[in-house]
């Protein structure tokens, strides 16, 4: 974008990106304090829970966001944010009592090979 000199014309483009860094978003971490947020993990923002502090506009994005499960890479994608960055911010709402995780289940926690083949046998006695 050129601009002619006019005061109220911006000097940057919706082509820069983001105006801040990550990293100042962040104050600087680079992990979040708590939870896991794999890419797959769901991100849901509770109900009738208001911030005791304000926002930064990209916190409250991800709360509007998280009305309905959002995975982390669908927030990460929608705000064009580094996964990291969003990871330290859901870290900080998750923190605050804004937002709840549904975590994808870890191979400890599926179902063994065995009572897979049960359920088969069962099925197709059907």
């Amino acid at each position: 974008m050129y601009t002619t000199g006019a005061a109220d014309e911006a000097w940057y483009d919706d082509d820069a990106g983001p105006v801040a860094r990550p990293y100042t978003m962040t104050g600087g971490r680079t992990a979040p304090e708590r939870g896991r947020f794999d890419l797959i993990s769901l991100v849901v923002a509770r109900r009738a829970v208001t911030p005791r502090a304000p926002l930064f506009p990209e916190q409250a994005r991800i709360v509007e966001l998280c009305h309905h499960p959002v995975s982390v890479a669908e927030v990460a994608a929608e705000l064009d944010l580094p996964l990291g960055t969003v990871r330290v911010l859901l870290g900080d709402l998750l923190t605050a009592g804004l937002i709840e995780t549904h975590e994808p289940p870890t191979l400890s926690e599926l179902p063994s090979e065995d009572l897979l083949k049960a359920i088969l046998v069962g099925l197709r006695a059907l």
